[in-house]
């Protein structure tokens, strides 16, 4: 059995880890800070293992994970025992390879509800999508204990009387606090399991827009590199391009605009780390417009006359965060099969800096001429 990993996930899992406080940014795992919110772990029987339903070895293997949460995933599909689908009742046999992905259940389930207002574009019994806004919190952190957007969705499922379980959402993946745009949360455990295994798969479609710093001299390409915490700074993730830490991250980006200073790009991703596109994209040399943590809060490129300071500064006033929004969300239902897919409008603010860059680069191109 994988007793090194086993015993990493009993220590993330552990309820001291869960509820500790302590730390900061040291509290910032992949469970907690991690674009999906799943957890993908295999394991080989032992050979002297004697005949037992899997659903009933896993809750004993596994710490903190109960035998309906097993069951769920089971009924999702992602129990696989010899890289075959398995159900619960399943008898394991010594050398069985088992492999499973299931969904991390909520950590907080006493959230009070508060009337913050929601942006929902989609809605039925198993899945709820939302176009969130710029400074919204997606769940409860360190830091962020209220007003989050599961602060939030209590207050919408009490509000139309529905009976959710926990009165709060299930939360697969999530976007960052200033990035704005699509994410799905699932109703119940059954959907949370099912959606939790198409992130893994990597079929859901994601597509994001983002305005960057610079110009490239290519219309498209791939960015592939391991993203792990940043050794120097907490609150960063870094890029690890050898693999010798960190998650298998890859990103493909396809420039949309150019405004010569800066591009603004689609990017789609094929993992979900934390800050995927960000840490990329300053690992490439081109930061996100306007994001502080990795850079990009500077003017890197352009002229050194005081009207482009000014200029650079007033869109930095209209848009006071980082310019990435998902845009595009696709899937399958967890409990109709059909496919869905959603698109969102950009927000208004990055709208409005775009509208700037474009009269600032139609301005130049006649000045040049």
């Amino acid at each position: 059995m994988n007793d090194e990993r086993i015993e990493a996930l009993d220590k993330e899992l552990s309820p001291e880890s869960l509820n500790s406080t302590q730390g900061g940014d040291e509290m910032l795992s992949e469970i907690e800070e991690g674009s999906e919110l799943y957890e993908h772990i295999r394991m080989t029987v032992d050979p002297g293992q004697q005949p037992e339903r899997i659903d009933t070895f896993l809750t004993s293997h596994i710490s903190n994970i109960s035998r309906n949460r097993v069951q769920n995933a089971a009924k999702a599909g992602n129990i696989l025992v010899n890289d075959k689908v398995v159900k619960s009742n399943y008898k394991v046999k010594p050398n069985d390879v088992i492999s499973i992905v299931f969904s991390y259940p909520p950590r907080e389930t006493d959230i009070k509800p508060e009337p913050i207002p929601l942006n929902i574009v989609y809605e039925d019994d198993d899945i709820i999508v939302i176009n969130k806004q710029a400074g919204l919190v997606v769940h409860p952190a360190h830091g962020n204990f209220t007003g989050t957007l599961l602060h939030g969705l209590a207050y919408h499922f009490e509000q139309t009387h529905q009976n959710v379980e926990n009165r709060i959402g299930y939360l697969v993946h999530r976007i960052d606090k200033d990035t704005t745009g699509l994410m799905i949360v699932a109703k119940n455990e059954t959907a949370q399991a099912v959606l939790a295994k198409q992130f893994f798969d990597h079929s859901i479609h994601r597509r994001y827009n983002a305005l960057v710093w610079g110009d490239f001299d290519e219309n498209e390409g791939t960015i592939v590199g391991n993203i792990g915490r940043s050794q120097n700074d907490r609150r960063r993730m870094a890029v690890y391009p050898n693999g010798e830490q960190g998650k298998e991250a890859i990103t493909h980006w396809k420039v949309l605009e150019r405004f010569g200073y800066v591009t603004l790009n689609e990017y789609r991703l094929e993992t979900g780390r934390t800050h995927q596109i960000r840490a990329h994209s300053q690992f490439i040399g081109h930061p996100l417009f306007n994001d502080s943590l990795y850079g990009g809060d500077v003017i890197l490129k352009g002229t050194t006359f005081s009207k482009y300071k000014q200029f650079i500064d007033n869109c930095f006033k209209i848009m006071p965060r980082h310019a990435l929004h998902a845009k595009e969300l696709g899937f399958v239902h967890p409990t109709t099969g059909k496919q869905m897919m959603f698109t969102s409008e950009l927000p208004n603010d990055m709208t409005m800096v775009l509208e700037k860059w474009r009269t600032y680069l139609k301005a130049r191109n006649l000045f040049e001429e």
